[in-house]
């Protein structure tokens, strides 16, 4: 993949997960947690759809649409991963 792409891919990444970090809240933590688990998620996509060759919102070798889609599931299971409390935590 062109480092163009692949910074471009990273770069729409960080932004989902700062918009969610926005919307939802939370520490530091808490946003380097969801801008991790959408870059995770935008580049698991990517892989996905080149290998079974799925085709939606293609920028040059870039499966935006497929990755952006991963992006935002792999942000819901972070936010579902993050309410969890561990029994005799204050927090």
């Amino acid at each position: 993949m062109p480092l163009p792409a692949f910074l471009f891919g990273l770069l729409a990444a960080a932004l989902y997960g700062s918009i969610f970090h926005l919307w939802r809240g939370g520490s530091l933590g808490k946003y380097l947690f969801y801008v991790s688990f959408s870059c995770v998620g935008f580049w698991v996509g990517q892989y996905l759809a080149e290998q079974w060759g799925w085709k939606i919102f293609e920028i040059g070798r870039l499966h935006f649409g497929i990755a952006s889609l991963g992006s935002l599931v792999f942000l819901g299971i972070g936010y579902w991963l993050g309410l969890v409390r561990i029994e005799g935590s204050e927090k």
